[in-house]
């Protein structure tokens, strides 16, 4: 009997070992099934975080393409408002010549006057023109479109402009078209 009592006893054992095993998988399955469904939380406030993020950085990008194109499209309005004057000026020396006989005289008052308010309006702006004759030829400052020989000057000095050069805050706005020594 003694064996069959140690049977007994070790089915027993086992059947609790058993149970035992079966209750920690159960724990061990509610832990997991706890963790996956905490991630798929985690998961879905990201994902709704991410979708979030990328429509408010669309946003921006739009709204600042549409401010650059609006900067662009309007960046001169101050400058074309400074030379309505200018063009008003013209106006009235044309006027003035056609009602006046002494028109010649007139009308280089008029267009004098009107160069010296456009030099004020290009000043405002930065705009500056710049003349370097009798000094060396400059190639970021001039181009040349003619060479004369004159002994008097030394070769590459510019004799004369044929069209002036123009600086805007110290960048080339258009080089001078120049007559140079050789």
């Amino acid at each position: 009997m003694n064996e069959e009592v140690k049977k007994d006893e070790e089915q027993e054992i086992d059947e609790v070992n058993e149970n035992v095993e079966n209750q920690e998988t159960v724990e061990e399955t509610e832990v997991v099934e706890e963790a996956v469904s905490k991630l798929e939380e985690d998961y879905l406030k990201l994902k709704d975080d991410y979708i979030r993020l990328y429509a408010e950085m669309d946003n921006m990008k739009k709204r600042a393409q549409a401010e650059t194109e609006k900067t662009i499209k309007f960046a001169v309005s101050s400058f074309a408002k400074e030379l309505l004057g200018v063009a008003d000026n013209l106006e009235r020396a044309i006027n003035a010549m056609a009602n006046s006989k002494d028109s010649c005289e007139e009308l280089l008052k008029g267009v004098e006057l009107t160069q010296n308010e456009l030099t004020k309006v290009f000043e405002k702006f930065g705009v500056k023109r710049f003349n370097h004759i009798g000094e060396k030829f400059d190639p970021n400052f001039e181009r040349v479109v003619q060479e004369i020989e004159d002994k008097t000057k030394e070769a590459g000095v510019i004799i004369a402009e044929l069209q002036s050069g123009y600086t805007i805050h110290d960048r080339i706005l258009r080089e001078a078209m120049v007559i140079v020594a050789k």
